[in-house]
C-alpha cells in the first residue's frame, strides 16, 4: 500500500517551539510529530511514508531521517526538514533491506539492515554506503558505535545474539617467500563476534563509561557484556517479561526498562541490579524511550495505548501523556 496522499503537506498546528522539541514517529498515522517539550502540545505533523520506525537527527540540526522498515522489506529513509516541518524526497538504502536502528557519529550514521542481516555505515557528505559488516544472523535490529567507530554493536533478536564488531587492520596472507605485498593491500576492517543472549533479546544500553552493555530478554532477563572481552559477565532475573527498550538514565544511577507486555517502566539500580522502581505508566506495553538530557523527565512511547508517557525521575511517576498520534515509537530530542 502506498501512502502519497500523505506527502501533500505537514500539518502544521503551530508556530515553531522556541523550547526543546520531543520528536515522535507515530506508525499508524505514518507522520514525525513535533512536540513542545514544555507545553507538551504537537506543533506541526510531518508525513514521513510507509511504516517508519526510527529517528534520527542530522549534524546539520536542521535534517531528521527516520527508517521506513516493513517488516524488513523497505528500502528507504523518509527525510524530514526539522526548521521547515516539511517532508523531503527519501533516501534509498538498495540493494540493503529493512533499515532500522541509527547511530550517528560525526558524518557517518551507521544503520541496521534487517532483511540484508547486516549494519552499514553512510557517509551523510556523499550519501555513498561506505562499510557493510554482515551479522549473518536474523532480525538485526538495534545498534550502537563508540566514538571513533572502533566498536560497534547490534542486537540480533531473532538468532538470540549481539554481534560485536572490532576494528582491525587486515593484511593479506603471504605464503613463506612470496614477495611483500603492495602497500593497498591492508585495509581497515572489523572482527565480528557473536555474543549468545536470551531470547528475543532486541533493546540494550552502553553504560556512560562504555565499559559494558545491559541487554533484556523476552523472559524477563538481563544480560551484562563485558565491552573488554565481549562475553556476557552477568545475568539476572528483573522479571521484565518481554524486555524491548534499555536507557541509562543521563547521571548513570539507573537503567529503565520498557516492556512489550506489562504495565509498568521498570527502573533497575545500575550498581546493585535491583529493581528500584515500576511505574505505572500503560495498559498495553511501552517501546521507544527518549530521556531529557538534563534528566528531569523521561518519554516513553506506548504504541498499544497510543499515547506518549511522561515520567518525573525525581518523584519515579508518570505525570503526563501526550496524544502525539496513533502508534508512537521512535522518539527523539531537538534542541533548537
Amino acid at each position: 500500500m502506498k501512502f502519497a496522499a500523505l506527502f501533500l503537506a505537514a500539518t502544521v498546528i503551530g508556530p515553531a517551539a522556541a523550547a526543546p522539541t520531543l520528536l515522535v514517529v507515530t506508525k499508524q498515522a505514518h507522520a514525525l510529530a513535533m512536540v513542545d517539550s514544555e507545553t507538551l502540545k504537537v506543533v506541526a505533523a510531518v508525513p514521513i511514508g510507509e511504516d517508519p520506525h526510527e529517528v534520527v537527527i542530522l549534524p546539520d540540526n536542521k535534517t531528521a531521517y527516520v527508517s521506513h522498515f516493513g517488516e524488513g522489506t523497505l528500502r528507504t529513509l523518509a527525510v524530514v526538514d526539522l526548521v521547515h516541518a516539511k517532508a523531503l524526497p527519501d533516501v534509498s538504502i538498495a540493494p540493503l533491506q529493512g533499515p532500522h536502528g541509527f547511530a550517528l557519529r560525526g558524518q557517518t550514521l551507521w544503520l541496521t539492515a534487517d532483511k540484508s542481516k547486516a549494519v552499514f555505515a553512510m557517509d551523510l557528505k556523499t550519501g555513498e554506503i561506505t562499510s557493510i559488516l554482515g551479522t549473518g544472523q536474523d532480525r538485526t535490529h538495534m545498534l550502537w558505535a563508540n566514538g571513533d567507530m572502533s566498536k560497534v554493536i547490534a542486537s540480533n533478536a531473532v538468532s538470540a545474539t549481539m554481534s560485536v564488531f572490532d576494528a582491525r587492520t587486515d593484511g593479506p596472507m603471504l605464503a613463506p617467500g612470496a614477495p611483500p605485498a603492495p602497500a593497498s593491500y591492508t585495509s581497515p576492517g572489523y572482527k565480528h563476534m557473536l555474543v549468545p543472549t536470551g531470547r528475543l533479546a532486541e533493546g540494550f544500553a552502553v553504560s556512560p563509561d562504555e565499559k559494558e552493555v545491559w541487554v533484556g530478554d523476552a523472559d524477563g532477563k538481563i544480560h551484562i557484556i563485558d565491552l573488554v572481552s565481549n562475553a556476557v559477565r552477568e545475568s539476572f532475573d528483573a522479571d521484565v517479561v518481554g524486555a524491548n527498550r534499555l536507557a541509562y538514565t543521563p547521571d548513570g544511577k539507573y537503567v529503565v526498562v520498557t516492556q512489550k507486555r506489562g504495565k509498568d517502566l521498570v527502573v533497575i539500580d545500575a550498581k546493585s541490579h535491583a529493581v528500584a522502581y515500576r511505574i505505572p505508566i500503560e495498559e498495553n506495553g511501552a517501546s521507544g524511550i527518549q530521556m531529557q538530557p538534563d534528566g528531569a523527565r523521561v518519554f516513553i512511547a506506548c504504541p498499544r495505548d497510543h499515547f506518549v508517557a511522561v515520567v518525573d525521575l525525581k518523584t519515579m511517576k508518570r505525570i503526563a501523556t501526550i496524544d502525539a498520534g496513533r502508534e508512537p515509537d521512535g522518539l527523539g530530542w531537538w534542541v533548537h
